[in-house]
């Protein structure tokens, strides 16, 4: 019975350390930035994401994936309508830099994003 319920606490710790371990420093919302470079694209892009477990969310857009590793390392990628874009990077602290590619209306774009902690 006691290695039973030794067993059982054993598994217990494991959920709890696992679900402990997926959150990141870098969950929590953040301000982009997305600055056009070359191409057709809008000039710059504003807009705010969520970090939850290290999954990157916007509540609006329903084609949005992102991830951001426990390193700060960010891939993410966005479809609305005829506009796509994709993009890297990483987040260090409270700040974070990359770049982009995508298309609008079949015009190639690239640049370069910002992000900041939103507090």
């Amino acid at each position: 019975m006691k290695k039973l319920i030794a067993t059982a606490l054993c598994g217990a710790c494991l959920i709890v350390a696992t679900a402990a371990e997926a959150r990141t420093s870098y969950d929590g919302p953040w301000n982009l930035v997305f600055v056009t470079q070359r191409g057709s694209c809008d000039a710059t892009y504003n807009f705010s994401v969520n970090v939850t477990d290290g999954i990157v969310t916007h509540p609006n857009l329903v084609r949005f994936t992102g991830h951001v590793a426990k390193s700060g390392v960010v891939h993410a990628s966005v479809t609305v309508v005829d506009k796509y874009a994709s993009g890297s990077g990483k987040l260090t602290g409270d700040t974070g830099r990359g770049v982009w590619n995508g298309r609008a209306a079949g015009e190639r774009c690239s640049g370069y994003w910002t992000a900041q902690r939103n507090q």
